[in-house]
């Protein structure tokens, strides 16, 4: 005879057999924040054993929401996105929770399918980094999903500029090549190539903006300042120094690269075509990725505190009260042996 299945037992039972409210077997057993009294909680454990009482983990997810921090980036191989996820692991093991990372290429449309396929598993927050979410991409239709993952109670952060309703933490890409191309001007540069990356990157085309700006500060005239565009990689920068370098130079005496990615595979090609870096033409970056100051001449940059937006990202995210935030940061200027 086939044995009968064993009725199911559910949190009632549990709360019966212990001789309390289901309120404080459910706090017992759910994983909830609230202290229960120490001999309640024997007493429920105990019931719920004989009982052989199991929690169901996956309703238990669709109230609680899980202990996962979600992360929505344009691209994962980038040095500087390296650096924000590495924190942002850090300070979300500290609070008990883990990220999960999912790439987008920097496409609307993708960032619009994986916040839909991320709300059906209901991570606890979610963190978006771009160089731009605007509120009306895909007429709007992102916002929509955001602000209705928000009503199920998720958290959002975003890492970039933004005109959402959401928390935020932008770097202002704009002073950072400021500094660069005032501190090239007042280094007496006065032929300079700016190695633009792709200006349809918004935090691209501010740093190029701030380092047009700077220079003509520092007493530049515009014919000589080049902008050149370049795939944003170590290999753009190597391909543009190396037309470059093949073409005389033409009077060159900086390259300004609106990362460090680029700016080293500038240096590569310099050093492959002959071409004296800072003697015959100076370097610059920005970011302080770990590899500026590990290449042959120690590259100039603009230091911005990736790893501490990293890990304020995770902390506005699992903040126990949200409250909206717009911050801001800023490099710093740190000079090294790729300028004269």
């Amino acid at each position: 005879m086939p044995h009968a299945a064993r009725p199911t037992v559910t949190l009632h039972d549990v709360a019966a057999a212990a001789g309390v409210s289901v309120a404080t077997a459910s706090r017992v057993l759910g994983g909830g924040s609230r202290k229960v009294a120490p001999d309640y909680e024997a007493r429920v454990l105990a019931a719920a054993a004989a009982l052989r009482y199991t929690v169901d983990a996956s309703a238990r997810a669709m109230r609680r929401g899980s202990d996962s921090v979600a992360l929505v980036a344009d691209d994962l191989t980038t040095p500087s996105m390296g650096i924000i996820v590495a924190a942002m692991e850090r300070r979300a093991s500290m609070a008990g929770a883990f990220v999960t990372v999912s790439s987008t290429r920097a496409t609307p449309e993708r960032q619009l399918d994986t916040v839909r396929q991320l709300r059906a598993l209901r991570p606890r927050a979610l963190v978006l980094t771009s160089s731009r979410f605007e509120a009306g991409a895909l007429g709007g239709r992102l916002l929509k999903e955001l602000l209705a993952y928000e009503r199920e109670g998720g958290r959002i952060v975003i890492v970039g500029g933004t005109d959402m309703p959401f928390s935020s933490i932008g770097f202002d890409d704009h002073g950072a090549g400021r500094t660069v191309g005032t501190f090239a001007a007042r280094s007496g540069h006065r032929r300079v190539a700016i190695f633009a990356g792709n200006h349809a990157r918004m935090s691209m085309s501010a740093r190029v903006t701030g380092i047009v700006q700077g220079l003509r500060e520092g007493g530049l005239d515009e014919h000589d300042i080049r902008i050149v565009e370049c795939e944003v990689s170590r290999q753009g920068g190597f391909d543009a120094a190396a037309r470059m370098a093949a073409s005389g130079m033409a009077g060159t005496d900086a390259v300004l690269a609106v990362n460090d990615v680029i700016a080293i595979g500038a240096l590569s090609a310099f050093r492959a075509a002959g071409v004296a870096v800072p003697g015959d033409v100076s370097v610059t970056g920005v970011d302080d990725i770990q590899l500026a100051s590990d290449v042959t001449p120690r590259l100039t940059t603009v230091a911005l505190p990736l790893a501490r937006v990293g890990a304020l990202s995770i902390r506005l995210a699992l903040a126990r009260t949200p409250r909206l935030r717009r911050l801001v940061v800023r490099g710093e200027l740190v000079v090294r042996e790729s300028t004269r």
